[in-house]
């Protein structure tokens, strides 16, 4: 489904918009009966299609005609059971992903004054769950154009414990080189090139089985890769990829000629998770991941990245969220 064509759900493109079409939570559950019944109300219970009956002290509440079964509209999404009032719900869809940088759960807290963090930082973490699909497809494969890979260290801290000695968390990187079109403004920057989609996932370690079995699953057969000459990278080829190794040899004149891409999303992710969230532990390192990816992907599409969320909020969990998003409206995490 494409979403642009999706206009019975909310499209807020400024704050004052925000606070016209979210008055309350009856706009707020208004959207949601449009998002998850958009082709007629289905009970989960028989399958009937039919208008239900409504409980007019209940409102949240339907009635099947055929079965008299009951059910609640928060019933199987990430709401279920939550004392959070809707429209909470909908601000914090709203501003992590109106938000170029994101925010932090203290801010949000603050913001829409929660007595609680961990109201906040559940609220946020639920809404993370919603940027990553299980089956996710993978990048590359475009003529012209190829993948760099990258490992990184993340995150950590470590005093007084000796030389060599860190907690740093690693992480391996897939981002696609795309090339400008002659002519126009920025064509001349990095030789016309530019971060396309991006893949961010924790790795065991800087072995072949670690590293390679993260390419197969991030990018596409016969991609061409381009990386440093790192022996955990030296098997590619013989699992089916166009690779080309390149000897840094620590110099940065040579990373910024042949991995520019993949060392500006590093420098970002890094800068990002200390900016905004002053770091994060190793547990909930791979959820900031998928936010990150997931903002990175949709950094030019940020008001249609809110109508997937708001649009995920009624929906079943485990609901596959990539089906909303076409290639051409926004590239899937």
């Amino acid at each position: 489904m494409d979403i642009l064509q999706r206009d019975d759900l909310a499209f807020p493109q400024s704050f004052p918009e925000f606070q016209r079409l979210f008055p309350d939570d009856a706009a707020c559950s208004a959207n949601l009966w449009r998002a998850r019944w958009s082709d007629g109300i289905a009970c989960p219970h028989c399958g009937a299609v039919a208008e239900p009956f409504r409980i007019a002290t209940r409102p949240g509440i339907l009635e099947c005609r055929a079965c008299r079964r009951q059910t609640g509209l928060l019933v199987g999404t990430v709401m279920e059971r939550s004392h959070t009032p809707l429209s909470v719900w909908f601000w914090a869809a709203y501003l992590v992903t109106s938000q170029t940088p994101g925010m932090s759960a203290v801010q949000f807290q603050r913001q829409l004054g929660l007595t609680r963090y961990e109201t906040a930082f559940g609220i946020l973490h639920k809404l993370r769950a919603g940027m990553v699909r299980p089956d996710q497809d993978r990048i590359g494969g475009r003529a012209g154009e190829h993948v760099e890979i990258d490992e990184t260290w993340v995150g950590g801290r470590t005093r007084g414990e000796g030389r060599g000695i860190h907690h740093k968390t690693l992480v391996a990187a897939a981002v696609e080189v795309r090339h400008r079109k002659p002519g126009t403004a920025q064509d001349k920057r990095k030789d016309g090139r530019y971060a396309g989609r991006v893949r961010l996932a924790i790795a065991d370690d800087r072995s072949a089985d670690s590293l390679c079995g993260f390419v197969e699953s991030a990018v596409m057969p016969g991609s061409l890769i381009v990386s440093d000459d790192w022996s955990g990278y030296a098997s590619l080829r013989k699992r089916g990829y166009d690779h080309h190794a390149i000897a840094e040899c620590g110099d940065p004149e040579v990373a910024e000629e042949f991995m520019p891409m993949i060392h500006l999303v590093f420098s970002n992710l890094k800068t990002w998770l200390n900016g905004i969230h002053h770091g994060v532990s190793a547990k909930h390192l791979q959820a900031y991941l998928n936010e990150f990816t997931f903002r990175f992907n949709r950094r030019f599409y940020l008001f249609n990245a809110f109508r997937l969320l708001s649009w995920y909020l009624g929906q079943r969990r485990g609901t596959d969220l990539g089906e909303l998003f076409t290639r051409r409206v926004a590239t899937c995490i």
